[in-house]
């Protein structure tokens, strides 16, 4: 007698799924079955989603701080799960890094697959990371003013790719090859010449 699964719950039903949607038809298969239904609940549309945040960084010691505004999607995903991942873009995904802060969740919800990205869940926060980004901060939500547009989020966990680390366990900047936004030419420049060594060059004029 042929069997299917009715009722599944994958990682994107908030609080309520382990199952990796990347994983499941494997799974499926290997059962001996040919067919599932996914019957996600609790998140909007169950799309992880992604967007550009040019303005912030760290603004306490576990803290981090941005400007972005209430009608984004994803500002409206993190503020109903209570938490974020923050991830550097890198030189290598840099179109599809820029992709995701040309396009609105609110009108191509699958935006994120579209840019290529694939979501692994946070082992700290109830949010997802970037797969193909080696770094991803993860933060719960301390506060947001939607009339200046500050979001302030708790560091919880940072997250380095071992792929991205030297034999002495240090990020590999060059490997990362991590990009900023010039906001005077409106470019990414790729970070990590090394010009000095902090808090140690500037002794010289002691």
């Amino acid at each position: 007698m042929s069997f299917v699964h009715l009722h599944v719950h994958t990682e994107f039903s908030l609080l309520d799924g382990a199952c990796r949607i990347r994983d499941l038809p494997a799974r499926i298969k290997g059962m001996g079955q040919t067919a599932v239904a996914i019957t996600d609940h609790g998140v909007a549309q169950a799309f992880p989603d992604a967007m550009n945040a040019a303005w912030g960084g760290i603004s306490d010691d576990q803290e981090l701080s941005f400007c972005v505004s209430p009608s984004h999607r994803t500002v409206k995903d993190l503020l109903a799960r209570g938490a974020f991942t923050v991830s550097m873009g890198t030189a290598e995904q840099v179109v599809a890094c820029d992709y995701v802060g040309l396009v609105s969740g609110n009108q191509v919800p699958d935006k994120f697959a579209r840019a290529g990205f694939h979501a692994t869940k946070s082992e700290f926060v109830d949010a997802p990371c970037i797969d193909e980004l080696p770094i991803a901060v993860s933060c719960r939500v301390v506060s947001y003013d939607p009339e200046s547009c500050r979001l302030v989020g708790e560091i919880v966990n940072v997250s380095v790719d071992e792929a991205y680390l030297t034999p002495e366990g240090k990020v590999d900047v060059d490997k990362v090859a991590p990009i900023t936004y010039d906001s005077f030419n409106k470019t990414y420049v790729r970070l990590g010449a090394v010009v000095g060594r902090a808090f140690h060059d500037g002794a010289a004029l002691k």
